[in-house]
């Protein structure tokens, strides 16, 4: 029984912690850095003493009409206390306890004060989706976490909405319909500008020609350029090999063209071939003197030399229509008759 007993109360002990930690926890108010706040004490006399703490720390005392610690005008007729210009530092518990003339003492008031940022104004952006046929909102606001958000549509509240997205059927758009979003924390609201949102179904684009991705037609091209290219290049350089030969070519001809002329310019190898003619066995008379072939090589030798004066650009046509020098043929003498 002594060991219940002892149970029951270390339970209901550590519940009463727990309670407790709990409400040190608790914000009872909430106030935006830069703020003014009053907080509200009632029923205080001017004959009453007054004392109030933070966080343990005494920011003001009044004992008989006389104010020792903080400011007159700090504190109402009714004991409130206003607080100016709120930091983050501000936040915590504060607590006003009344100074009876008896000098018994009485809490009051206690509470806790919470410090926030106010928040910005939000921005509201829309995007069609004509695949699901609806236009999606969004409301953006920096660090969302913890807000609390609104919608209104043609200025009437949304009450169902408080997601930071909205999401409308397109069949709802037609008119002029405007859309506003807000947000809200404890201390601040803000809300966004009009927005009207103009969602016109554009034409349907026609069907693709070939069922090849952008990157297969993509390679394809590539591929054929630099085909081309390369075909390019190769004809390039056998139209250069081509003109080389065929210019080495010209040369030899050339070369062949004038060694040819030379040739025919030469004596020993374009002197005339004389006619030999032996006198017959049975002819008494000696023969009748052969014209010299050093005459006839002379005369040779004259003409060659009238064709060396000329210019050498001769055409082998023209070279092989002249006449070869021929050999006056040898003339007989008269034969007398046999007696």
């Amino acid at each position: 029984m002594a060991c219940l007993a002892v149970t029951l109360g270390v339970t209901i002990l550590l519940g009463f912690i727990k309670l407790s930690a709990a409400n040190k926890n608790t914000c009872d108010f909430y106030a935006a850095v830069g703020q003014n706040m009053p907080l509200i004490h009632k029923g205080l006399t001017k004959t009453d003493g007054l004392r109030w703490t933070h966080n343990d720390t005494l920011i003001f005392y009044r004992q008989q009409g006389k104010v020792s610690v903080g400011k007159p005008e700090d504190i109402s007729e009714t004991g409130s206390l206003l607080l100016k210009n709120l930091k983050f530092s501000s936040a915590g518990v504060y607590e006003a306890q009344v100074l009876h003339p008896n000098k018994t003492t009485t809490n009051t008031w206690t509470g806790r004060l919470c410090m926030m940022d106010k928040v910005s104004k939000p921005q509201l952006s829309y995007v069609c989706d004509f695949k699901s046929s609806a236009v999606n909102l969004k409301c953006h606001v920096a660090k969302p976490q913890g807000l609390m958000f609104s919608w209104t549509l043609d200025e009437k509240i949304l009450t169902s909405e408080i997601k930071q997205t909205l999401s409308v059927s397109l069949a709802h758009l037609k008119g002029d319909r405007t859309f506003t979003c807000s947000v809200a924390n404890k201390v601040s609201k803000e809300q966004s500008d009009l927005v009207r949102p103009s969602c016109k179904n554009p034409s349907p684009s026609p069907p693709p020609l070939l069922c090849f991705t952008s990157k297969t037609v993509v390679a394809v091209l590539a591929g054929g350029a630099s085909l081309i290219l390369l075909l390019l290049i190769i004809t390039f350089i056998l139209c250069c090999c081509h003109r080389r030969s065929k210019h080495k070519m010209r040369l030899r001809d050339k070369g062949e063209l004038r060694m040819l002329s030379l040739n025919k310019r030469d004596p020993s190898s374009t002197g005339p071939v004389y006619e030999t003619m032996h006198p017959p066995e049975d002819s008494p008379t000696p023969p009748s003197p052969r014209p010299s072939p050093t005459v006839c090589y002379q005369n040779v030798s004259q003409s060659e030399v009238q064709t060396e004066n000329r210019p050498i650009q001769l055409s082998i046509a023209a070279e092989e229509q002249k006449p070869s020098p021929v050999p006056k043929p040898r003339t007989k003498g008269p034969q007398t008759p046999n007696v």
